[in-house]
């Protein structure tokens, strides 16, 4: 883990996450809500520190955008003012299995919230929080030598991950 200095450890993170819409196949009002929700938790605090040296000691803040490219994650990272810096590309298969656990799992939180128990609720949205958890430290795992990221961070970018993967 990489000690950051006060100073660094405000400018060390994410002030504008995007899209890109070209990827998004489809999204209904509960996964529009969810995207919604993980970008405004995400800037509201974060931890995201390349691990690259960039030109003239940069050290952020950074703007990120997500997008799929050839089955690939991509993460393009830019300067505040957007000049890129650089793309981070993942596979995505160490991920497919917790991302169909995880859609299949949240289709049945939102069937239950319009027609289950307080108690079945619950139960469901336990189960949903462990799989978001488990995600959440595989894409920790992932990035790990080429991003620092605290583990809400992770939670939350694995959120948008999903929502750039939901075919209608």
């Amino acid at each position: 883990m990489q000690v950051l200095m006060k100073s660094e450890q405000h400018t060390q993170r994410i002030i504008a996450v995007d899209l890109d819409e070209r990827t998004i196949l489809w999204r209904n009002a509960d996964v529009e809500q969810e995207r919604r929700v993980a970008i405004f938790d995400l800037l509201e605090g974060n931890r995201f520190a390349p691990r690259t040296e960039y030109p003239n000691g940069y050290r952020g803040p950074y703007k990120l955008l997500m997008r799929v490219e050839e089955g690939r994650l991509a993460f393009d990272i830019s300067t505040d003012k957007g000049d890129l810096l650089e793309t981070i590309t993942l596979s995505m298969t160490p991920f497919r299995r917790v991302i169909r656990e995880y859609f299949a799992i949240c289709e049945s939180y939102y069937q239950a919230i319009r027609n289950a128990s307080p108690s079945q609720i619950e139960a469901i949205d336990m189960g949903r929080r462990g799989i978001h958890n488990h995600a959440a430290e595989v894409l920790q795992e992932r990035i790990a030598d080429k991003l620092d990221v605290d583990f809400d961070t992770a939670r939350r970018l694995f959120t948008l991950i999903c929502v750039l993967h939901i075919r209608g």
